[in-house]
């Protein structure tokens, strides 16, 4: 960088800033925070190996990618960055089973409330819904219900998890 501020990892590093300092354009001497962690976690010489490897237009997205992932590993020590991801995926997961639930719980509701529905214990053999004529009620018919003891729905005011 010349005669103006070292860049951060310089100045942690307590040398002195080269114009073709590698570090200079992805860890500014503003920001002292970013290199102090991705050097605590991964060393100056391991960071400035990898850049060099990689051309120049990917740098700033591995330096990103550097910073956030020391920064999960102060975190967690053990997962990392892969810890966080684990538990926003089984966050969705969980989400997933409660809309499922939500909109069984509503078409339950829904068929309770409407009178022309046969309900799942006086289904036919081919085990497919049965509407009247006149219904405008619009449930998909590929909700086929059994008549075994393990039917979400056999009774219309009981209603067990479909989850269990």
């Amino acid at each position: 960088m010349g005669g103006t501020s070292p860049c951060a990892s310089c100045k942690l590093l307590r040398r002195r800033c080269a114009k073709d300092c590698i570090f200079a354009p992805y860890f500014p001497p503003d920001d002292p925070h970013k290199f102090a962690i991705v050097h605590k976690v991964f060393g100056a010489s391991n960071v400035s190996k990898m850049l060099q490897e990689l051309p120049i237009h990917q740098r700033a997205d591995a330096v990103s990618s550097l910073v956030y992932e020391a920064n999960a590993r102060v975190r967690d020590p053990v997962y990392g960055c892969v810890g966080a991801i684990s538990y926003l995926q089984n966050q969705v997961s969980q989400l997933q089973m409660q809309l499922a639930v939500a909109q069984a719980e509503i078409l339950c509701i829904q068929m309770h409330q409407e009178p022309n529905v046969v309900l799942p214990t006086q289904i036919d053999e081919d085990k497919s819904l049965l509407f009247s004529a006149s219904n405008n009620f619009n449930i998909p018919q590929y909700l086929g219900f059994t008549n075994s003891s393990t039917s979400v729905m056999q009774d219309p005011l009981k209603r067990e998890s479909l989850w269990t």
